[in-house]
């Protein structure tokens, strides 16, 4: 198996993978939208608000900020040794106060360290008006999107097979009328060999093909040439989320080894 790196930035990546079966690929594509752990706020006491918004919108608005997550540091609060009762490995906690004209945004919630400061601080919470005020405490813990949606970091994992394209040499002329006609920069013609500038962009060359019936033109994908992709919302580093998401699957192979040895 080869790895190329096509893009990695704290928010996104994009590998190539060769000599992979596309089931393995799509395991962990499914790891990452149900499996992978991060911190969310699933406990809010609110003090006072005379906000516009009641206190249940304001609730779910404050669950779904993304939250900075350093899963080597944390543990689940139920299987954490303070047995739920909410210590510093398993529970991170805010507070939130607020008044006057002004939108609170998730950057005015104050961790109780500093460490665990609100990178995303920019997500407006709500509006207030003039001799209004918002006041309220949070805790947030680990989850996994399959329990709710706030728990999910990851957004749109998906692949694609890496496409070849090959071409009629005997028809060059036909091929380069048709290139008139696709958007500019979509296909680069180069010795007589068609590449497409952008991968992301194949689909709209399939529609053309398609849509004129081009028959000097076949697009192969190879299904053991994968291109990977994925984006977070910031609360983990793209790299580690994929690095975890891989860890769990193993996990979950060798507990599923264990099952099998058990039968008789």
């Amino acid at each position: 198996m080869k790895i190329e790196v096509i893009d990695l930035k704290p928010k996104k990546l994009v590998i190539k993978i060769k000599d992979i079966e596309p089931y393995i690929v799509n395991s962990i594509r499914r790891i990452l939208i149900s499996e992978l752990p991060k911190l969310a706020i699933n406990d809010v006491v609110i003090y006072d608000n005379t906000s516009a918004l009641f206190d249940e919108i304001i609730a779910h608005r404050l669950g779904l900020i993304p939250i900075p997550t350093d899963l080597s540091l944390l543990n689940f609060r139920d299987k954490c040794v303070c047995k739920g009762k909410g210590c510093p490995s398993c529970t991170v906690r805010y507070t939130l106060s607020k008044e006057n004209e002004g939108t609170v945004h998730s950057g005015d919630l104050q961790p109780a360290e500093e460490s665990w400061a609100i990178t995303e601080d920019d997500i407006p919470i709500v509006e207030l008006y003039k001799d209004q005020r918002l006041i309220l405490e949070v805790e947030a813990i680990l989850g996994t999107p399959k329990t709710h949606a706030k728990w999910q970091s990851v957004i749109s994992p998906g692949y694609r097979f890496n496409p070849t394209i090959e071409i009629d040499k005997k028809r060059i002329n036909e091929i380069k009328d048709f290139i008139k006609d696709l958007p500019s920069n979509l296909v680069t013609l180069i010795n007589d060999k068609l590449e497409i500038n952008d991968i992301s962009k194949l689909p709209i060359l399939e529609s053309y093909i398609d849509q004129e019936k081009i028959d000097f033109i076949k697009i192969k994908k190879d299904p053991n040439n994968i291109i990977f992709s994925f984006e977070t919302d910031g609360s983990i580093d793209a790299n580690n989320a994929l690095l975890k998401s891989i860890e769990i699957l193993k996990e979950k192979y060798n507990e599923f080894g264990k099952l099998l040895k058990t039968i008789k």
